[in-house]
């Protein structure tokens, strides 16, 4: 996917170079006029002279007058040529630009894109820059909710969510301290959830609450991840490593944001948390108390459980089984303990 980002460096390389040695002509202003066409302001050269320079301004007052006349297709057509035959030009981040919206008019999301990524890339400079990646982010938002793209500007195609998720990427490349970097990361999140990518969405959460922790957002990633991580969970019986990250994460949200208004479930989730990883330790016990005999790791495993989440109906469970631990070590028979907490049974009624 970045590979095709990269692709673009020696084209801003070179734009930035030009900058440099003649930041004028880039500079540039072109007006558009009805009567007399565009024009540039401010005395600045078109980087095109006698003949290369009469063609290219003729294709762009042509571009703009079937732009003006509604001929969407047509001024396309005008403005590609001008891109191609003349990059070099003053002309081009304009044909560029204008392309661009006319696509998007035609609802060409792809088109649209990689025109507006071509001015980010060759003329990262631009006035425009901040506008362009609006522009790209309302693209790539439309995708991943599910707008379907057009070919030719009237064929509808399948939604693109997955190119959507890539364009979230550009734009974390192309502007990565911009406003929209975090809410093209929490997007990227977003999506990949909407797909079943869980991996993806907890990395796309974790670079969220790490490269922007002070942003608006990072309280929603912080809960985001805790409750990621407890989806994967799946019983005390199974290896407890999610129920450890969603108990980091939960703890880290109440801890960073006590006055959030999402405490009340980031709490609940905890206490969902702790009772399943202290759960997880009863069954341990149990196994090497019952199926074992060994007292000594079931007395580990029955404290840990305790420790895990104190005062809590698992916690009494652990040390009612502590106490028959202790009974059967000592050769006693053990005491009737308490059930281990479930949903209450239906009383069943014999005749015989």
């Amino acid at each position: 996917m970045l590979l095709n980002i990269f692709r673009h460096w020696p084209f801003a390389l070179l734009s930035a170079a030009v900058l440099l040695l003649a930041p004028g002509r880039l500079a540039a202003d072109l007006v558009w006029n009805p009567q007399t066409g565009w024009r540039m302001e401010g005395g600045a050269l078109a980087g095109l002279t006698g003949v290369e320079g009469r063609n290219a301004l003729e294709l762009m007052n042509r571009a703009r007058t079937l732009e003006e006349r509604g001929s969407m297709g047509g001024a396309i057509k005008s403005y590609n040529k001008v891109v191609k035959k003349y990059g070099n030009s003053v002309y081009t981040p304009e044909a560029l630009y204008r392309s661009a919206h006319l696509y998007l008019a035609r609802k060409q999301y792809l088109k649209a894109f990689e025109s507006f990524q071509q001015i980010v890339s060759r003329y990262p400079n631009s006035t425009r820059f901040n506008q362009i990646i609006g522009e790209q982010y309302r693209i790539a938002s439309a995708l991943l909710d599910g707008a379907r793209p057009r070919a030719w500007g009237w064929l509808p195609l399948m939604p693109a969510r997955v190119k959507g998720l890539e364009y979230f990427e550009y734009i974390l490349f192309n502007a990565p301290y911009s406003d929209y970097a975090p809410l093209s990361v929490m997007n990227i999140a977003r999506g990949h959830q909407r797909l079943h990518n869980t991996e993806e969405a907890i990395d796309a959460l974790d670079r969220m609450v790490n490269t922007y922790p002070q942003s608006l957002l990072a309280p929603d990633a912080y809960l985001q991840l805790a409750q990621t991580h407890a989806s994967l969970v799946q019983g005390p019986e199974y290896d407890q490593s999610s129920t450890k990250e969603a108990l980091t994460y939960y703890q880290d949200f109440m801890i960073l944001f006590p006055n959030d208004a999402s405490i009340s479930a980031s709490a609940k989730g905890l206490d969902e948390m702790r009772n399943m990883l202290a759960e997880s330790k009863i069954e341990m016990a149990d196994f090497y108390f019952y199926k074992r005999d060994n007292y000594t790791a079931a007395r580990v495993f029955y404290n840990e459980a305790i420790t895990v989440y104190p005062d809590s109906p698992v916690a009494q469970l652990a040390k009612s089984r502590l106490a028959a631990v202790e009974a059967a070590a000592a050769g006693r028979k053990p005491t009737a303990e308490p059930a281990a907490p479930g949903p209450s049974k239906k009383k069943r009624f014999f005749f015989f």
